[in-house]
């Protein structure tokens, strides 16, 4: 029996190792997206054991809402954690933020609309605005808590400054934020969510697939990833060479890279929960594997050295 993680100060609990869904139906952050493979891919992850679905407004923009949602639908909604967030909206060709009280709650409305679904086990605002006090929005989600149309409250890349505020009545129960072995800076982060009952939960934990252990020199990217300067020129080599010493630690365990950096940010406080992405049912089902990696501390340190903070 797989033991559960709580999300922060909620009574929700979920297997520890979850699904990113940007990719079934982010036609808008991949390209040539297949929308019944991604169906299928979260139904492989609900069929194995996985509880918490991770989507965004922004993802389709609204499509991945609407496709988790056709798949809930044919489960116990009861034994399906939904995650959604919401803070972008449109003007004309521009993309703009929101965290205004009113705003977010209409956001609610629409995705619980889009998930077929009477409530959200976890509404996140998905990014900071400039104006809104970070207290005030948190205060419109726990109105919707109160109300039972959200059971959970998660903060999505804000600073720790801003989640400080947001958390004045102690309503938080989740941070999202980037992080992972290449991007370790927000792990300043854990202290202040350890101490006040608050899960840690990184998305690109394996950086796009780079901490994989799946690339080369000669991979190429037409996606997201074609932008980001660790997937570039003798960054991206570099990376390649500390990925290759993780294989060492993988071979140790007899499983592969991937597991051993799950692995390893499952030892930090309070991030208690991964939501790896996948675009394969056998993505889904590998991630899993995950659960039965036991780091030794000198796994342990021999990681943080292989990728210090920068």
């Amino acid at each position: 029996m797989v033991k559960q993680a709580k999300l922060g100060k909620s009574n929700i609990e979920v297997n520890p190792i979850g699904l990113g869904t940007n990719a079934v139906g982010g036609h808008n952050l991949y390209p040539n997206l297949d929308e019944e493979q991604g169906k299928d891919v979260v139904r492989a992850a609900i069929d194995n054991g996985v509880t918490l679905l991770d989507t965004a407004f922004i993802y389709g923009p609204g499509r991945s809402e609407e496709l988790v949602g056709e798949v809930v639908k044919e489960y116990d909604r009861k034994d399906v954690v939904i995650a959604t967030k919401g803070a972008h909206y449109f003007e004309g060709e521009e993309t703009k933020l929101s965290n205004d009280p009113e705003f977010l709650k209409e956001q609610v409305e629409n995705s619980l609309k889009r998930l077929q679904t009477d409530y959200i086990d976890l509404y996140y605002i998905h990014f900071p605005d400039d104006e809104t006090p970070k207290d005030e929005a948190v205060a419109a989600l726990q109105e919707l808590k109160d109300a039972g149309k959200i059971k959970a409250i998660g903060v999505s890349n804000f600073t720790l400054e801003q989640l400080k505020e947001a958390n004045k009545n102690g309503n938080v129960d989740v941070i999202q934020h980037e992080y992972n072995l290449l991007n370790r800076e927000n792990e300043h982060i854990l202290e202040y969510t350890a101490e006040n009952d608050i899960t840690f939960i990184p998305y690109f934990p394996l950086a796009a697939g780079l901490l994989a252990g799946k690339y080369d020199e000669n991979t190429t990217f037409d996606d997201l990833r074609a932008d980001k300067p660790e997937f570039q020129g003798e960054q991206f080599k570099e990376n390649l060479k500390k990925v290759d010493k993780l294989r060492e630690i993988a071979q140790e365990h007899n499983v592969e890279v991937a597991h051993i950096v799950l692995a390893y940010y499952l030892t930090k406080p309070s991030l208690d929960v991964i939501i790896p992405g996948a675009k394969r049912n056998d993505q889904v089902i590998d991630n899993l594997t995950t659960l039965d990696v036991q780091l030794t501390e000198d796994n342990i340190q021999q990681i943080e050295s292989l990728f210090p903070i920068s």
